[in-house]
């Protein structure tokens, strides 16, 4: 056996022979706290959600802005909605919020929110456009 396959045959051994640890003991890295949502069943598998969150959202966003469908089932306002902290009202105010503590974890920017509101609404805010005259 050459170098190269025997390293290969220590890796594979290391690989597999490992003794059984649980994610959590062999885990260095502090997972993201997730506050549970306000609202029932997600609109789909978390597991599938968090790999496709992002697509979902920047398909919402071109058949709002391209096509002017305004559906609400990955819309933005109702994954805030739910998902918004109860003690900030935010997913992104603080780095234990909803949005935040996953993106900081994964070490992604979040970029929605230059635009987008990152609170849930309410019925006793003002809206934020006016259609009238100012």
């Amino acid at each position: 056996m050459t170098g190269r396959g025997i390293g290969l045959a220590l890796v594979s051994m290391c690989l597999f022979a490992a003794p059984d640890i649980t994610a959590a003991e062999n885990n260095r890295v502090p997972q993201p706290v997730i506050e549970a949502a306000r609202g029932g069943q997600c609109v789909a598998d978390p597991a599938f959600m968090r790999r496709n969150h992002m697509k979902l959202l920047q398909h919402q966003r071109d058949d709002t802005l391209r096509g002017g469908i305004r559906t609400g089932q990955y819309s933005l306002k109702a994954c805030i909605g739910c998902h918004a902290s109860q003690s900030t009202g935010s997913v992104a105010a603080s780095s234990a919020n909803f949005c935040q503590s996953c993106h900081a974890y994964a070490a992604v920017k979040i970029d929605c929110f230059e635009c987008h509101a990152s609170h849930a609404p309410t019925a006793s805010k003002p809206p934020l456009v006016s259609l009238g005259k100012p």
